[in-house]
């Protein structure tokens, strides 16, 4: 059987979709009441990484970013002693009014909450800011090495992959999903992060698309998956990062690279 990219359309169910749903709003309605005192289970908060992307496909982990008031920025930014710690304590605390009986803990940058059914969520509390060219971008807390401020664009990042995927005519996210499938079927143990893979297609796409009217469109079987993983020998093979999709931010490609190879070639098999 072969491993070539297929068209993959959408893979998580309507009813998976809906429980996600419920979540999220119960989540960002607990959050924004704490820090807000609103009741909203919609305002201040947007799905992110693969699932925000429109590249999942399972939901084992759903993140999402928060935004918290800039006051509370300026409060825990004046704390002596990893202020980023107990912000996410604080977060955590909010959670745990909705869910008091499921597993919920601040870890690194997020705060994760672990359903009984597998599901987690990963909350990134942040806070809006600006670059020096006018660009909205969010500060996020980081309590590793005692504690900072790191950034982000999600915003970007999901606006150019949805272009790019309307330009290929789907092609870029089903590579996306390819790449997920293939992991998680035949590399399960490594480790690929789906930043990674993200970054990897959307700098690789080239203009290449789907033919609407074909079977496997103007990507002929093989032709693409040979220039992907030639692509990457190329170019990534001995890098250490690379560009994230719009906001262009630096993606670590250390931990992901070895996996990322064994991916490509088994596409080719």
């Amino acid at each position: 059987m072969s491993n070539f990219i297929v068209k993959r359309g959408e893979i998580i169910p309507l009813e998976i979709r809906s429980s996600i749903s419920i979540r999220y709003r119960s989540i960002t309605k607990a959050i924004n009441r704490e820090f807000r005192s609103i009741l909203s289970d919609t305002s201040y908060s947007m799905y992110v990484g693969s699932y925000g992307r429109g590249t999942a496909i399972d939901t084992s982990d759903i993140d999402m970013l928060v935004e918290l008031p800039r006051e509370e920025y300026n409060r825990y930014n004046t704390y002596k002693g990893n202020g980023q710690s107990r912000l996410l304590q604080a977060v955590r605390d909010a959670v745990i009014s909705s869910y008091p009986r499921t597993e919920i803990r601040a870890d690194g940058q997020v705060v994760k909450v672990c359903f009984s059914d597998g599901m987690k969520f990963e909350i990134l509390p942040a806070f809006t800011g600006k670059k020096w060219n006018g660009e909205k971008i969010f500060e996020y807390p980081d309590t590793n090495m005692g504690g900072n401020w790191r950034t982000t664009n999600p915003i970007k990042e999901q606006a150019e992959m949805r272009m790019i995927n309307v330009l290929s005519k789907g092609l870029l996210f089903d590579t996306c999903k390819h790449i997920r499938f293939i992991r998680d079927n035949y590399f399960s143990s490594y480790h690929l992060s789906g930043i990674v893979i993200d970054s990897f297609v959307f700098a690789s796409i080239y203009g290449r698309s789907w033919d609407v009217n074909a079977k496997n469109g103007d990507v002929s079987d093989g032709e693409f998956e040979t220039f992907l993983y030639g692509n990457y020998l190329n170019e990534y093979r001995y890098a250490t990062q690379i560009p994230a999709p719009g906001s262009k931010e630096a993606v670590s490609l250390v931990s992901s690279k070895e996996c990322l190879e064994k991916v490509l070639f088994k596409m080719l098999q």
